[in-house]
């Protein structure tokens, strides 16, 4: 969810953090380049999300093998032609790929919302509107409640009774011994 917007705003906004030698280099990259970054960026990831919805759509034996195959023709062909540069084309792929992981559908959509209003705040504040961007999903998170118990409990409301099993798991006769109490 976040590869992009790191990238965007250490490119656009904060080159003073990317070492000098890796700097030269993507700005070489970029030379040819003639969009700005942050088009670059969302032109790749709408095309890889056309891309997996195509795969999503497509029969279940070829789907994953149409949307991965055309990613690679895909990335290749924008960065022989000069669209985009290869170190965007990682960043989006490692973007991609990352979404696997997801268990949900519906985590897989919420992320990528948040993935390109992250890559929108990023272009303009840079890793502050990451920052803040964060701290907005966390204090969201936070307000969720499931089945009437909050998303963070015990973490949020602190609640120190309930602490004793939460970061470290202690033997169950202990535990068992400190509720008999």
């Amino acid at each position: 969810m976040y590869a992009s917007a790191i990238d965007l705003a250490l490119i656009t906004h904060h080159q003073g953090l990317i070492p000098n030698t890796l700097m030269v280099s993507l700005m070489a990259q970029r030379e040819r380049v003639p969009f700005p970054a942050i088009v670059e960026i969302v032109v790749m990831e709408l095309a890889f999300e056309m891309l997996r919805e195509a795969g999503i759509r497509m029969p279940r034996a070829i789907g994953p093998a149409v949307s991965i195959v055309g990613a690679l023709i895909l990335g290749q062909a924008a960065v022989e032609a000069g669209f985009v540069s290869a170190a965007v084309v990682i960043i989006v792929a490692i973007s991609a790929i990352s979404n696997f992981t997801l268990p949900s559908t519906s985590i897989v959509n919420a992320a990528r919302g948040f993935r390109f209003i992250l890559i929108l705040i990023s272009a303009f504040i840079g890793l502050y509107g990451i920052l803040l961007m964060t701290l907005c999903i966390w204090l969201h998170i936070s307000s969720l409640r499931s089945f009437g118990i909050p998303y963070f409990s015990p973490f949020a409301p602190l609640d120190f009774k309930k602490q004793q099993d939460t970061l470290v798991r202690f033997s169950l006769p202990s535990l068992l011994k400190k509720t008999s109490k």
